[in-house]
């Protein structure tokens, strides 16, 4: 067995790649994965990431047996914000996001009342350009941050605010948002999580909620970024995407997703580029193979998506 580390460009961010070499039966290969010193649990609070490579994961069903070897209880998508397809029990396409666009770096769910510790990403295509799930360390994120803008996160945390349709219209509807067409188990999902929310007159749901904007890692104690203000807010799309989908809603707050500091305050653009800037700068970059495996520490790493040619197949499960 190798265990390598690949370092971005800044040296900010981390990660292990832990090839198997010769695991030519799944079955073999994951029982020799648990030899692996340090364990990959060990590796993925060093580094955020792992990536595991040389197992014969080809299909669906061979990525949920390497989700069930680490012993974990898949979750659903729930509060869930891109669009995905669910392939089998606890599966889902990465996104279904056009494939042109960047996905920016962002934490699973951050922005909802609970959120997956753990995230399981496997290739069953390549992409034939681009298509990279890009990586930064949230703990290096938050000391790289401007002083200024770092405290005003800490203080106000980040209000989250949604417009959902009821069947037709911008974003996502609240049925697929919460999978499920049941208007009291969504608003018992959302008592429960302390969220305000309202139903509008044409069948749509509004939802708000505030979080923290940093956190510590319950294991580590370490403190990292742990919020989506940036890829919630307008001003992470392209400009005359912005200008098109303001023009449509008319006020922000109509938009499907909206984020403002936590005491209701507009957050300035510039606050937001620096968040981007210094997560691109110590962005890492590793190109996918078939067949690999990646685990990320949701609270510690961030993730996202290059723009890509061709055909890319990204399967993703939680726990």
């Amino acid at each position: 067995m190798k265990i390598e580390t690949v370092t971005s460009p800044s040296g900010g961010t981390t990660a292990a790649v832990v090839t198997v070499p010769g695991a030519g039966d799944l079955a073999a290969g994951l029982a020799e994965l648990d030899r692996c010193d340090p364990s990959v649990a060990a590796l993925l609070l060093r580094h955020g990431a792992v990536f595991l490579r040389g197992l014969p994961v080809g299909t669906p069903e061979d990525f949920r047996a390497v989700v069930d070897h680490f012993g974990v209880a898949t979750r659903g998508y729930a509060h869930g914000n891109s669009p995905r397809t669910q392939v089998t029990d606890g599966v889902y396409t990465s996104t279904d996001y056009p494939a042109g666009y960047d996905i920016s770096l962002h934490n699973e769910l951050s922005y909802a009342p609970d959120w997956p510790e753990r995230l399981y990403f496997c290739c069953l295509v390549e992409p034939a350009g681009g298509g990279a799930t890009h990586l930064c360390d949230g703990r290096t994120l938050l000391r790289d941050l401007d002083a200024g803008v770092r405290e005003r996160f800490e203080r106000h945390g980040v209000t989250y605010r949604r417009s959902m349709h009821g069947g037709f219209g911008l974003g996502k509807s609240w049925q697929a948002t919460y999978e499920t067409d049941d208007r009291e188990a969504v608003r018992k999902l959302l008592d429960e999580a302390g969220a305000g929310h309202e139903w509008t007159a044409d069948g749509g749901l509004r939802s708000w909620q505030t979080q923290a904007a940093t956190r510590a890692h319950p294991v580590t104690g370490e403190r990292a970024w742990f919020n989506q203000a940036d890829q919630w807010h307008v001003s992470n799309l392209p400009p005359a995407d912005a200008e098109a989908l303001l023009s449509l809603a008319g006020d922000p707050t109509n938009l499907p997703l909206w984020a403002s500091y936590g005491d209701g305050s507009d957050i300035p653009a510039a606050d937001l580029d620096e968040v981007r800037a210094t997560a691109e700068r110590h962005a890492l970059d590793v190109p996918w193979r078939r067949g690999d495996v990646l685990l990320v520490e949701n609270m510690l790493a961030l993730h996202g998506r290059r723009a890509y040619t061709g055909d890319r197949r990204i399967l993703v499960a939680m726990s």
